[in-house]
């Protein structure tokens, strides 16, 4: 870990020889969100915005990663920003959009300019759509019009709204199930939903937990006790995830800089784990789809980092530290955060970034480590979880 947290003290030639990283240039347009194909390895998609978002045009690039770098394979041009994708789990050329305009755009990248489906009923910016990974025919997106909606890319009109009465800035079907969904918001809240419930009790929510409860203190499984745990004030929640193995897991995180895991069968003890760290706004988290415990952050700290939750520092939890050059009991930083809880701990961090980070994905194929981030700096980064953990 500490040939590249300490990196910069070295010249730039040998942190290059140090770190393997792939890059793109998003000319003109600054990154907003990157995903890897579900279908094809080799192919990402990021969703930017001119002029930082604020105003102007958007364009949603199609790469293929190949021998000779990163090429464009094909880009559209939108009239406005574009602020989040997510691929169809059902045609592996079909990809849809969010933009600052209020609408929703499905594109085929095997046919030109024009997308091939466009809903417009979201009042104000849609900042998020998810597909769902279980049915895989419908899709879900949110607006700082206080709503979630769920499409199918057949139909004319939204199947359901989901009020949060929030900007919601993030919302994500369960990858363990079909009907459950999930948001988080401007007011601090972790929603769930489950279409199952009946519309006329709370239009579906089933649990809205509060991101800045104090955490319980028998979280704490490294031995540490912290009694001076308090509430934190609220703060905008910007972004969540799903635990890909364990289904009652959700990470969440947003302008008050901490990294929150809650197990949503019991929402009211608070995170059974806090991540202390970034220095500003955490923009996105992304579960591992390779390690139960792992989580990537993207911040506008410009740093990308590699957290584990505490939970594989069971019974192995010393011989995994020393593993990894850390001395016993450490939690793998000098001076723990007092925020910490939980176990969990900073395991790298990737700081190539020149500007706010705003989004990381993980490949879903082969090794296990290589992601992807974009972000204002018009730069897409493709590079190894692993080289920044030291392994």
């Amino acid at each position: 870990m500490g040939s590249i947290l300490h990196a910069n003290a070295r010249s730039k030639q040998q942190y290059q020889l140090s770190f393997t990283m792939l890059e793109f240039r998003t000319q003109g347009f600054n990154g907003y969100a990157v995903k890897y194909s579900p279908f094809v390895d080799s192919r990402i998609a990021v969703a930017s915005g001119a002029n930082f978002g604020l105003v102007g045009n958007g364009r949603l690039y199609i790469l293929g990663l190949t021998a000779k770098g990163i090429v464009a394979e094909k880009w559209f041009d939108t009239q406005d920003s574009l602020y989040d994708l997510a691929w169809a789990e059902s045609h592996e050329n079909q990809c849809v959009v969010a933009t600052g305009d209020g609408s929703i755009k499905l594109f085929d990248i095997t046919l030109d300019q024009f997308p091939v489906q466009s809903w417009q009923e979201h009042k104000r910016e849609v900042y998020a759509v998810h597909w769902n990974l279980v049915a895989k025919d419908t899709f879900c997106s949110s607006s700082w019009d206080g709503t979630i909606k769920i499409w199918s890319p057949h139909r004319a009109d939204s199947l359901v709204t989901l009020p949060t009465h929030s900007c919601t800035y993030s919302a994500s079907f369960s990858p363990h199930s079909p009907s459950i969904l999930s948001s988080v918001s401007s007011d601090s809240h972790l929603r769930l939903f489950d279409l199952r419930a009946p519309a006329s009790a709370a239009n579906h929510l089933t649990a809205s937990i509060p991101l800045h409860t104090a955490p319980n203190n028998n979280n704490n499984n490294n031995g540490q006790h912290h009694h001076h745990h308090g509430a934190m004030p609220p703060s905008e929640a910007l972004t969540h995830d799903w635990n890909k193995y364990r289904p009652q897991l959700i990470a969440a995180a947003g302008v008050d800089r901490l990294v929150r895991v809650f197990d949503i069968r019991n929402p009211s003890q608070g995170p059974v784990a806090v991540l202390p760290g970034h220095g500003y706004a955490v923009r996105k988290v992304a579960w591992s789809p390779h390690l139960g415990d792992v989580v990537l952050s993207a911040s506008y700290d410009m740093t990308c980092r590699v957290w584990t939750d505490g939970s594989a520092l069971g019974v192995d939890g010393e011989q995994q530290q020393q593993q990894q050059g850390l001395p016993e009991g450490s939690n793998g930083r000098a001076g723990a955060d007092s925020l910490a809880v939980g176990g969990g701990r900073e395991l790298g961090r990737m700081g190539r970034h020149t500007e706010f980070v705003m989004g990381v994905d993980w490949c879903l194929f082969g090794a296990e480590g290589w992601c992807a981030s974009v972000g204002w700096d018009e730069r897409l980064l493709v590079w190894d979880v692993r080289q920044v953990m030291g392994r």
